[in-house]
């Protein structure tokens, strides 16, 4: 692996990200003040949380507490894993009754990616780590969204577009 040449930051670069951070940290309090229950911590939950209110808006999805174990909310009877990711992945540890994947753009655009019965991304997913998290690749979430029946979809209650290849965020 090639290691990247070391260039120290100055103490204005560093001033600059505290400051910058204290912004996020502002938003994430108003965030939570916004959506009660929801946990938008800058370590990890506030993707989670982002794509859990916004699959809520869309869905009608009634979400349970923060941090549930294999679901993260139902509708019509449906207990509804949510996903959502900037990469090119999404992880799971446990087999969902239904999983809602969406993509988040860079510029804050939201796509679903997949939206149907956990069993088949679950039985399908490319690997497995120690902990028995499943990986699956948004490119094979979106394959097999083209194989759900419109019975097996949790009905959108305001329109969505479906994610295309083309929309995916670009690395740099």
């Amino acid at each position: 692996m090639k290691q990247e040449e070391y260039i120290p930051y100055s103490a204005e670069k560093m001033d600059g990200i505290k400051n910058k951070v204290q912004r996020l940290i502002r938003i994430v309090n108003e965030l939570e003040e916004d959506f009660p229950g929801r946990h938008f911590t800058l370590d990890g939950h506030l993707v989670g949380s982002i794509g859990e209110v916004i699959a809520s808006y869309y869905y009608g999805i009634r979400l349970y507490t923060a941090s549930m174990p294999a679901h993260d909310g139902e509708v019509d009877g449906k207990r509804v894993q949510i996903k959502i990711t900037q990469q090119e992945d999404i992880v799971i540890n446990e087999e969902p009754e239904y999983l809602l994947v969406l993509y988040l753009t860079k510029k804050g655009d939201v796509y679903e990616v997949y939206n149907g019965r956990g069993k088949a991304p679950w039985e399908s997913a490319s690997k497995r780590d120690s902990h028995n998290n499943r990986h699956m690749r948004v490119n094979k979430l979106m394959e097999l969204d083209g194989s759900v029946l419109s019975k097996e979809r949790i009905k959108a209650k305001n329109p969505i577009e479906k994610m295309k290849k083309e929309y995916k965020n670009r690395k740099k």
